[in-house]
């Protein structure tokens, strides 16, 4: 069976006290057994002060929101490079996450990049994929979703897939208080599992973890959760408040106990 995960990206918020304090909230506040995995994506400045937080911790991992492209060392002003996230403590990295690819200009084939850098250092990129609101009314959930798909497949291969996890996130669900509803983010998750069978093996689909993100909250979580093909949440908003994080976990701890 899927191992649950919950991840809290925390992205371009707080400051370097409330930050270690968010994370010692969190560490401390989790159950001492808890069959799920559990990861935090601080901004980058931070990632060794929230290492420094969780030291060894097996109940708490760490991950980064980004990384660059080029997986060797450079002349390249501001980049970090996946050697470094994993010399930093960081185990996992988002790429492509929503806002990159409409704030900052990311297409499919950089992010294709970037996830073959991140496997190439070592670590376990978080293949972000989903749909704007207009893409949706207009009937291109799956052509929009196949699409990013399809471009780490161009540059990472089929096996890529046996060696990440992928989180939907409808764009018109993130920062907006709505959120597709249990049988919408079943869906597409069923949808997604189902196209990367036939594009590698049903062993691979049925091992790859699909997390849903899109203002996941406690009063939502466990009804997302217990979908079958909901391996578990990339939370936003809610990661930033220790107590609405812990008690999302604690919802998938439970639905992980439950078999679903």
């Amino acid at each position: 069976m899927r191992r649950k995960m919950v991840a809290g990206n925390w992205k371009m918020y707080g400051r370097r006290a409330s930050a270690r304090i968010l994370a010692r909230e969190i560490e401390d506040g989790l159950p001492a057994v808890l069959p799920i995995d559990v990861l935090v994506c601080p901004p980058a400045i931070y990632l060794e002060a929230i290492k420094g937080v969780l030291g060894e911790s097996a109940r708490v991992m760490l991950g980064a929101q980004d990384l660059c492209a080029q997986g060797e060392d450079g002349a390249r002003t501001g980049e970090i490079s996946g050697a470094m996230l994993l010399d930093t403590g960081v185990s996992h990295v988002l790429v492509g996450h929503s806002e990159r690819r409409q704030l900052l200009g990311e297409t499919n084939e950089s992010v294709g990049a970037k996830l073959v850098a991140a496997l190439d250092a070592g670590l376990i990129p978080i293949l972000c994929v989903g749909e704007t609101l207009a893409e949706r009314e207009g009937l291109r959930t799956e052509a929009v979703v196949v699409t990013q798909l399809q471009a780490v497949v161009n540059v990472a291969g089929n096996d890529a897939f046996a060696r990440c996890i992928v989180a939907y996130e409808p764009v018109w669900a993130i920062g907006t208080g709505r959120n597709a509803t249990p049988d919408q983010a079943q869906a597409v998750h069923g949808f997604i599992r189902s196209w990367v069978a036939e594009q590698t093996d049903q062993e691979i689909a049925d091992d790859l973890r699909i997390l849903y993100g899109g203002s996941v909250k406690p009063d939502n979580a466990a009804a997302l959760f217990a979908m079958p093909d909901v391996d578990g949440g990339l939370v936003g908003g809610a990661s930033l408040k220790a107590s609405d994080f812990i008690a999302i976990c604690r919802m998938a701890g439970e639905t992980a106990r439950a078999g679903t």
